[in-house]
């Protein structure tokens, strides 16, 4: 028998101090007691936007003035198929109040417990403690150039980053270098409360404390369980591939190209709307990867990406 599947508009409201508005589900509900993000079931000729409305104004009687889309999440129970539309919210008019009489209360985005949400809402916990841009280290002509630009990024806001480091840059230098750098990022990211995650060569991965992994494609296949890392993030270029990772267990993802890129100009890129076919189904953020830059933002997201990620327009800043 098929099971139903309700579509459901959901609200991240985030405020100045990075706490995002939950309620608490009935007692008597589906997924009773649980904490939820607001929102309710789009009614029948309502876009995503419209319902997204109603229901806040419905719920907890607020205005949006503001808001885009977070992440789409597709979720089986055993008695009914959830598909979650969360969209973030930047702005809204009015005093929030719980108008069903739902427990109501603003949670640190950091300290949002899997266990207190129905499963449905996992991803959005994730999506909502990435930032919109994703560093990837590019090429630098000595560690001080290493230096400047990472703290370069870092003064522009970066607060996810992977330090990239080839077989090829580790041929034209050697391990005592490679270690100065691996310890120069990781003091800067730890200065300055920044993200770290490594796509190192296996030679130097002993050199790093951290277990924060970015595995590219072709690293992929050699996994058939999840690596013990404390996060997980996956280089994509098919749809296989990010079905592959999301079974991998991956934390978040990258996929590219979106666009055509300087480094790789025979590479047909994605285009953005075959970028949002593919990522229709994956229950992970995905950032956008492959020629955008900030600048492309709003493309991402209205692709349902979790933003952009980037070498160029992220490392090689004035």
């Amino acid at each position: 028998m098929t099971k139903e599947v309700v579509h459901v508009a959901a609200a991240a409201i985030v405020n100045d101090f990075n706490e995002v508005l939950i309620s608490q589900r009935a007692h008597d509900a589906h997924q009773g007691s649980l904490w939820e993000f607001p929102g309710g079931k789009i009614e029948h000729g309502e876009s995503v936007h419209q319902a997204l409305l109603r229901e806040l104004h419905e719920e907890i009687d607020i205005h949006v003035d503001s808001c885009r889309p977070l992440i789409k999440v597709k979720h089986e129970y055993a008695d009914k198929t959830v598909l979650l539309d969360v969209w973030k919210v930047n702005s809204f008019t009015g005093k929030i109040t719980g108008k069903e009489g739902q427990a109501i209360r603003w949670q640190a985005v950091d300290q949002l417990s899997h266990s207190e949400f129905p499963a449905a809402d996992v991803p959005v916990i994730r999506a909502l403690n990435l930032p919109e841009s994703y560093l990837i280290t590019g090429k630098f002509d000595s560690i001080h150039d290493f230096e400047q630009r990472f703290g370069t990024a870092i003064d522009n806001g970066i607060r996810l980053a992977q330090l990239r480091l080839t077989h090829d840059w580790l041929q034209e230098n050697n391990k005592k270098t490679a270690s100065q750098i691996i310890n120069l990022a990781i003091n800067l990211c730890r200065q300055s409360g920044v993200r770290l995650l490594f796509n190192i060569p296996e030679e130097i991965s002993t050199e790093i404390t951290s277990s924060s992994l970015h595995l590219n494609s072709h690293k992929l296949s050699q996994y058939t369980s999840r690596p013990d890392c404390d996060a997980l993030c996956v280089s994509c270029h098919t749809k296989e591939d990010l079905i592959e990772a999301q079974h991998l267990g991956a934390d978040f993802m990258v996929l590219s190209p979106v666009q055509a890129t300087a480094t790789h100009p025979d590479v047909i890129p994605l285009g953005w709307d075959k970028f949002s076919e593919m990522i229709a189904e994956i229950n992970v953020p995905v950032y956008a990867l492959g020629g955008v830059s900030p600048g492309d933002l709003e493309k991402a997201w209205l692709a349902g990406a979790q933003g952009i990620s980037a070498i160029g327009a992220l490392w090689n800043l004035p």
